[in-house]
C-alpha cells in the first residue's frame, strides 16, 4: 500500500510547486514586459534613422522542466502528439531572454532594439529524446 502511496505523493507534490513556481514566473514575465513596452524590438536588418549610437545587447536563459512536466511529456510521447509542457517551457524561456536583453538595452539608454535574433539549445538531456534544459540566447543591436 505504502509502494503506492509513495510515488503517487511525490507526483503530486511535483505538480503543485511546478505549478506554483510556473504562475509565478509568467506573472513576473507579464510585470516586466509592461515595464519595458516603450522599448521596441524589430527584426530588421536594416538600421533606421535618427539614431546616434548603437550597441550589442544580449539576454540569456536557462530553464529546466519539472519533474511531473517531464513524466507527462514521456507519456504523451508514448502515444504522440504535441507536447504541450515543452512549448509552454519554451516560451517562458524566448520571453525571459527577450526580457533580459530589454533590460541590458534600458540600462545604456536605447529606445529600440533592432535586428534580434534567438538561439535555442539543449543543454541538459537525461536520455536521447529526452529535454532536460532549454538555453535561450537573444541578441541585437540597441539603439540610442
Amino acid at each position: 500500500m505504502y509502494a503506492l502511496i509513495f510515488p503517487i505523493l511525490l507526483l503530486i507534490i511535483g505538480f503543485v510547486f511546478g505549478r506554483m513556481n510556473e504562475t509565478k514566473h509568467l506573472s513576473s514575465l507579464n510585470r516586466r514586459e509592461a515595464e519595458l513596452a516603450h522599448i521596441t524590438t524589430t527584426n530588421l536588418k536594416k538600421l533606421p534613422q535618427g539614431f546616434s549610437e548603437s550597441v550589442l545587447v544580449t539576454g540569456n536563459v536557462v530553464i529546466s522542466i519539472d519533474y511531473f512536466k517531464r513524466l507527462m511529456a514521456t507519456v504523451r510521447g508514448i502515444f504522440g502528439g504535441p507536447i504541450q509542457s515543452y512549448t509552454i517551457l519554451l516560451e517562458r524561456a524566448r520571453r525571459e531572454a527577450i526580457l533580459r536583453m530589454k533590460e541590458e538595452a534600458a540600462k545604456s539608454g536605447a529606445t529600440m532594439i533592432t535586428n534580434i535574433r534567438l538561439q535555442t539549445s539543449s543543454v541538459f538531456q537525461s536520455s536521447k529524446d529526452s529535454v532536460g534544459s532549454i538555453e535561450v540566447h537573444a541578441y541585437g543591436t540597441a539603439l540610442k
